[in-house]
C-alpha cells in the first residue's frame, strides 16, 4: 500500500505501476532518473559498506544503498483514471498489425470517427490555459507553427534523458495517415525550429536527438517526439516510431505516401481496434 496525493492505493512494484483506489482508479508511473557522473562518484566514494553479493575472477556485484538525495524517484499519477488508461499500464499480449491505405480506410479511420477521444488537454495548451509556463518555445503561425514543451516522462534535471514534444498549432491533422505533400512546410519548420530552439535552450545538437512520429499516435492531434538520442525513450521501437526526417523525404517522393504506405504497429489483446480488424478477417 502506498499513500499518493492522500488517495490510499494498492500497488505492484515494478517501473510503470498500475493502482486502484477504493472510490476511485488511478495510475501511478514510477520511474528513475538516469545517474549523473558527479552523483556516481559520490554514490561510489561515500556508501560505507557495500555488500558483496558475488565475486568470479575480475567480476564482481556489489549492493549499495544510495544516500537520499541520490535515491529519488518521480511518481506520475493519472487520477481519476479511465478504463483505457488502466489498461494502458498493464501487461498484455501484443499482436502485429500490417495496417494497408485501405485497411485504415475500412477499418481504423471509422473506428477513430466512432470514439470520443477527448484532445481538450492539447487545446488547452496551445491556447495558453494549461502548462504556459512549461513552453521552451512557441511559434504562433496556425499553419507551420507550434508549441514545443517538456514531455512529463523528463525531470529536466539532465539532457541525458532529454524529451520535449511539439504540438502543431494546424488542427485537423490526426496522424501520420492525414500526412500529404501540403504539410511538407509544417513537418519542415517544426524539424528546424524545433532543433534551434532545443539548442538555444539545452545546447543539444540536432544530430544528438532522435526526432519522430509515432502510429499509431497516442493522441489524434499531430505532435513530434524530440528525444536525447542516447535516451531509450518507451516507444522508439522501429514498429511505432517514424523519423520525421524520413516522413519529410517520403512526402516529397510521393505526396500521397502515407494514404497508400503500409504501416506496422501493435496492438494489444484488450484493444477494441484489434477486434475490428479480427471481425474483418485482417488479423
Amino acid at each position: 500500500m502506498m499513500s499518493c496525493s492522500g488517495l490510499l492505493l494498492t500497488c505492484s512494484v515494478s517501473p510503470q505501476v498500475s493502482c486502484k483506489e477504493q472510490s476511485a482508479d488511478a495510475v501511478v508511473i514510477l520511474e528513475r532518473a538516469p545517474f549523473q557522473a558527479d552523483a556516481v562518484s559520490r554514490l561510489l566514494g561515500n556508501n560505507p559498506e557495500p555488500k558483496l553479493q558475488l565475486k568470479n575472477d575480475i567480476y564482481s556485484v556489489y549492493h549499495l544503498n544510495p544516500p537520499p538525495e541520490l535515491n529519488e524517484v518521480k511518481a506520475t499519477v493519472i487520477h481519476p483514471a479511465t478504463e483505457k488508461h488502466i489498461k494502458k499500464y498493464m501487461r498484455q499480449e501484443l499482436y502485429l498489425i500490417q495496417e494497408t491505405g485501405e485497411d485504415y480506410r475500412n477499418i481504423t479511420l471509422p473506428f477513430i470517427e466512432s470514439q470520443s477521444f477527448s484532445i481538450q488537454w492539447v487545446y488547452n495548451i496551445l491556447e495558453k490555459k494549461a502548462e504556459e509556463d512549461r513552453i521552451v518555445h512557441e511559434n504562433p503561425d496556425q499553419e507551420v507553427g507550434f508549441i514545443l514543451l517538456p514531455d512529463f516522462k523528463w525531470n529536466q534535471k539532465q539532457v541525458d534523458d532529454l524529451y520535449l514534444i511539439a504540438i502543431c498549432h494546424k488542427r485537423g491533422i490526426k496522424s501520420l495517415r492525414d500526412l500529404n505533400g501540403d504539410h511538407l512546410p509544417l513537418l519542415k519548420n517544426v524539424l528546424q525550429e524545433g532543433q534551434e530552439a532545443i539548442l538555444k535552450q539545452y545546447g543539444v545538437q540536432g544530430n544528438h536527438l532522435r526526432i519522430y512520429l509515432h502510429y499509431q499516435p497516442s493522441y489524434y492531434h499531430l505532435h513530434v517526439h524530440f528525444v536525447a538520442l542516447g535516451h531509450e525513450a518507451p516507444g522508439i521501437t522501429v514498429e511505432r516510431a517514424h523519423l520525421l526526417s524520413d516522413v519529410i523525404q517520403n512526402l516529397e517522393m510521393d505526396s500521397q505516401y502515407y494514404s497508400k504506405r503500409t504501416l506496422t504497429y501493435t496492438l494489444r489483446s484488450d484493444e477494441p481496434l484489434l477486434q475490428k480488424f479480427k471481425e474483418a478477417g485482417r488479423c
